[in-house]
């Protein structure tokens, strides 16, 4: 099996301005992106953690779709975040997952958190997704999925490699940091977290703390507060083997 090599995309975003923050990514692209198979970025790239859908929502076919997929076909690496999407009379949080040869694959945010409404503005999915990716499976969610370790069960070795995209509230970042060590310990896989920085419109601050961790829960790569673009290579080597000598998903439920 090969290694997969992924960059994590750690940054501030404008405020409800799906124009500015789809400028400052293509030049993050020309400019940074190199070598890579995967480019992950925050939760609602394009607008910052906003209830305000009716007036951000884009169609599948509209400018931040189009942009995610050309950037990924034009740079040829898979890329991966959510945005605020339209679909018939409902509104989603939806991750979008482009490859190179333009298809795409969406997940709708299963969990939807409460405390700032977003249940009462958004759909929930129900539907989780698999990706392949040079030999590896990959399963994304998005933010507050992250606290709810049925949703996110790694059913015999189902996935290698588990995704979080964030707007996660520096407040809180002492659970962040937690819990994506637990999804790592208890699924044993590598675990990707991608969340932003700087102060939103609500006046929430956000201190990144986007992470990679591998299958023991160990952290490779953590970094705090500032803007940050980082590429590491996971190697498959390192998961097989501790999953064959330490095979604890073998009795899971």
């Amino acid at each position: 099996m090969q290694d997969l090599t992924v960059t994590l995309l750690q940054c501030e975003l404008a405020w409800e301005n799906p124009t500015a923050n789809l400028s400052f990514f293509e030049k993050r692209f020309e400019q940074s992106i190199q070598q890579t198979d995967l480019v992950v970025l925050p939760e609602m790239f394009t607008t910052g953690f906003s209830m305000n859908a009716r007036e951000l929502a884009q169609d599948m076919d509209g400018a931040a779709v189009t942009w995610i997929r050309e950037t990924s076909a034009r740079h040829q690496v898979d890329i991966t975040g959510s945005m605020i999407i339209r679909d018939g009379q409902r509104y989603y949080n939806r991750l979008i997952w482009a490859k190179p040869d333009r298809t795409l694959q969406t997940y709708d945010k299963r969990h939807l958190f409460r405390m700032s409404g977003e249940h009462e503005v958004y759909s929930a999915g129900n539907q989780p997704i698999l990706v392949e990716l040079k030999g590896w499976n990959i399963r994304p969610f998005v933010c507050y999925d992250l606290r709810f370790p049925a949703w996110t069960r790694n059913v015999k070795k189902q996935y290698d490699l588990a995704i979080f995209v964030a707007n996660w509230p520096a407040p809180r970042s002492m659970h962040w940091k937690t819990l994506l060590r637990a999804r790592a310990i208890e699924n044993q896989c590598y675990v990707i977290g991608v969340n932003r920085v700087g102060t939103d419109g609500n006046g929430l601050p956000y201190d990144g703390n986007s992470s990679i961790i591998d299958p023991m829960g160990t952290v490779l790569y953590q970094q705090k507060d500032t803007p940050a673009i980082h590429t590491e290579r996971l190697t498959f080597d390192t998961l097989a083997s501790y999953r064959e000598s330490f095979p604890a998903w073998m009795d899971a439920d």
